[in-house]
């Protein structure tokens, strides 16, 4: 196939969309505004913590496909994700100190609900039986609290915190058909597709490093410091991408895939509908080594605290939904949480140790009915352009799985526009 693409764009999205079009043959070249590809998926030297860490905490699930699936095309280390043998998700709850851990059987039949030593304590396999009303809400743009029911133990220790992670937003208001979408890609495929896995060496290393490697040793060119100003366009095609001092012109052949944040993109295409309002995460580091029989990943309840990764070199801690911490004092936010990962890792009373608070407003569109009707599709109404981001309705929440997918979709949709143009002419 002839022609060039132009991915902007060089987030998980964008570079999953260069690696399907690289495969596919085309000459692509990725142009990115900052001075390193990854967006919000990427690993830096942290001076605070003399520490490399990630910009965000990210939970994958051996469920996720599109992310395995890309982690191989580019030639990942075989190590880049670790986790446990099977599905086993640790908990504790700071308000009672009861600890247990969810262990779903690999086959789709959860016959695990009916063994007490699986379960979440105090709770009877007749409970798990509540989201199921997610899945009855089909196609109607319903939330979580309008389909099933939000309280109770269970609730409190299972449902609430998992799809509060999952959607980073109140889940009582969050969309029903994303909930259904995420249950049904991981619990509800069972426990072997339920096995968490965590980038211990980096978002970096796992995901970014290797596709760069990779689309550069097939003739990709990755341009950074490359900011689009403007899409100059031509009738219903894009004509120009401007760059300021470095316009590229497109010709007949050409495409664009677009993979920027949704804010940015509603900038550069007027009318384009995409999500209004977002969430946040807060992420805490302490640059201090888990102690002996620290488990990879920690759910708590009863907290400030929701999740807790023990890292070689460091405790780091996530906070989904998190718009109510915003204003705290960072100083105050550390101390707080540094009391709880004490606490849960058996180092009550330790002083602070050096730490770094990240706090990330806009870090997922909200997951609410109103806002994912917003989603825009890859397609778009010029001819030549296509969208790549976890906001683009990818069926998923803000994750990383849903970002690899995106671009994939967008490569596709590139390619067999494209194709069929051809076989048109």
């Amino acid at each position: 196939m002839t022609g060039t693409v132009h991915v902007v764009g060089a987030g998980l999205a964008g570079l999953s969309a260069a690696v399907r079009l690289v495969e596919a043959g085309r000459r692509v070249i990725v142009h990115e505004a900052a001075k390193q590809a990854g967006g919000r998926c990427r690993s830096y030297f942290d001076p605070a913590l003399g520490l490399t860490i990630d910009n965000g905490n990210h939970l994958l699930l051996s469920g996720n496909r599109d992310a395995l699936d890309f982690l191989a095309a580019v030639g990942a280390p075989a190590d880049a994700l670790t986790g446990p043998a099977e599905a086993a998700f640790p908990f504790a709850d700071l308000d009672t100190g009861e600890r247990w851990t969810l262990r779903p059987n690999a086959g789709r039949l959860p016959w695990w609900v009916l063994d007490a030593r699986r379960r979440v304590p105090g709770s009877r396999a007749r409970d798990y039986l509540a989201p199921l009303g997610l899945f009855r809400a089909g196609g109607r743009a319903a939330t979580i609290g309008e389909s099933m029911a939000c309280e109770g133990l269970l609730w409190e220790r299972l449902w609430h915190p998992v799809l509060l992670a999952a959607l980073n937003t109140e889940p009582r208001e969050s969309d029903a058909g994303l909930a259904a979408a995420i249950l049904r890609e991981t619990l509800g495929a069972g426990g072997r597709a339920c096995r968490p896995l965590v980038a211990v060496a980096g978002l970096s290393a796992a995901f970014v490093d290797p596709a760069l490697r990779h689309l550069a040793q097939r003739g990709a060119d990755i341009r950074f410091g490359r900011r689009l100003r403007a899409l100059d366009r031509t009738g219903s095609a894009v004509a120009r991408l401007d760059f300021g001092d470095a316009p590229e012109t497109l010709g007949p052949d050409d495409a664009v895939v677009l993979a920027l944040p949704a804010w940015v993109a509603a900038d550069l295409i007027p009318g384009l509908a995409v999500p209004q309002a977002h969430r946040s995460i807060v992420n805490a580091h302490f640059a201090v080594a888990p102690p002996p029989g620290t488990p990879l990943l920690l759910g708590v309840v009863g907290g400030v605290t929701e999740w807790l990764f023990a890292y070689p070199d460091r405790l780091s801690v996530t906070i989904s939904g998190a718009d109510r911490l915003l204003d705290v004092p960072r100083e105050d936010l550390a101390q707080t949480i540094w009391g709880e990962v004490a606490r849960l890792t058996g180092q009550e009373g330790a002083p602070l140790p050096r730490w770094q608070i990240v706090k990330e407003k806009r870090a997922t569109f909200a997951a609410t009915p109103q806002e994912a009707a917003r989603r825009p599709g890859a397609r778009t109404h010029l001819a030549n352009l296509a969208l790549a981001g976890d906001w683009t309705a990818t069926g998923l929440p803000s994750t990383i799985e849903g970002a690899i997918r995106s671009g994939a979709t967008a490569a596709s949709v590139v390619v067999e526009d494209k194709a069929a143009l051809r076989g048109a002419a």
